[in-house]
């Protein structure tokens, strides 16, 4: 039987992607732990860049974050979401579940980040910032393994601005339509 959007959802206490017990269990309702409930409870975002005719591209990438506002994630340079990030830094991204059903459970985050390939001269620093903690299913990539003539480079992305998906009928911020709401730093 399909969910209805005003049921209750209750949330599973281990994180079905991470193996971790889910922060979703936390019971805040204040935008900035929301956003960073799904940012801690996710590995995937999307990665929106602009390329060179302006028109949109979107590339899944893994990411791992420090501090809610660096999000790192390796790619090769010759990939079209790289090239467009050297020649446009600007980006979006969004970090959702896509396993969850329509309905309460839904969240997402959108995030306006400028992005660079980090520069040698900060890998050292960067890499173990990045790596500092990993998540399950994920090794740390050491600094000779994303310069010189190796075939990938670490990407940061810093967050200027985010926002947490408010879906219509959400009981404290619902207006009947989903809709965006800017969270605070």
């Amino acid at each position: 039987m399909p969910r209805r959007y005003d049921e209750t959802l209750t949330l599973p206490m281990t994180s079905p992607l991470t193996g971790r017990p889910s922060r979703m269990e936390t019971t805040s309702t204040e935008p900035r732990d929301i956003a960073r409930r799904v940012i801690d409870d996710n590995h995937f975002m999307v990665l929106g860049t602009s390329q060179p005719d302006g028109t949109p591209r979107v590339s899944p990438v893994f990411y791992n974050h420090v501090g809610y506002r660096d999000f790192y994630w390796i790619s090769s340079p010759h990939a079209r979401h790289s090239r467009n990030v050297a020649a446009q830094p600007r980006v979006e991204m969004v970090i959702y579940n896509s396993q969850v059903d329509p309905g309460p459970g839904i969240a997402a985050v959108y995030l306006g980040a400028t992005a660079t390939q980090v520069p040698d001269a900060e890998l050292p620093s960067a890499v173990a910032a990045a790596f500092s903690s990993v998540r399950r299913g994920v090794r740390a990539y050491g600094v000779d393994e994303l310069s010189g003539d190796a075939e990938l480079r670490l990407y940061r992305a810093t967050v200027d601005s985010t926002e947490i998906h408010v879906r219509g009928s959400d009981p404290e911020r619902g207006t009947g339509i989903d809709r965006r709401l800017a969270v605070e730093s």
